[in-house]
């Protein structure tokens, strides 16, 4: 694929779509967090009941609303590993971006565009094809 094509791709109304799911997706993971720190809920469990609730809408939004696909156990799993890649790609750059310019927020901010655009081809592609 050329550089003309990914870019043609990527600047489409289901990349638009892609990006739109992930906004409300940090909106309900943050929001449900939010929620449960202030009903005096563990700040960890909180995160990670918000991070779970995020997953899901996630999920449910792009097989729905940006991919059109039905939900499906194996569509699911593959959507966990890219998950999990999307993960260690965050902290590669984290961690790059902290040993090499004592700035781990730069590596965080590196790896949102990143893995938006590894998340959106990797779902078009293989979990949603």
């Amino acid at each position: 694929m050329s550089l003309s094509a990914l870019a043609a791709k990527l600047f489409s109304r289901q990349f638009a779509l892609f990006i739109t799911g992930g906004l409300i997706c940090a909106l309900a993971d943050i929001g449900l967090m939010q929620l449960l720190l202030q009903g005096g809920m563990q700040a960890t469990l909180a995160a990670s009941a918000g991070f779970a609730a995020g997953l899901l809408v996630n999920y449910a939004f792009h097989s729905r609303v940006t991919f059109n696909a039905a939900a499906n156990p194996a569509n699911f799993a593959r959507y966990l590993c890219v998950v999990g890649v999307n993960y260690l790609l965050t902290i590669a750059c984290v961690a790059a971006a902290g040993a090499a310019f004592a700035n781990p927020l730069a590596g965080k901010l590196l790896s949102l565009p990143l893995v938006a655009v590894n998340g959106y081809l990797l779902s078009k592609y293989w979990i949603f094809k």
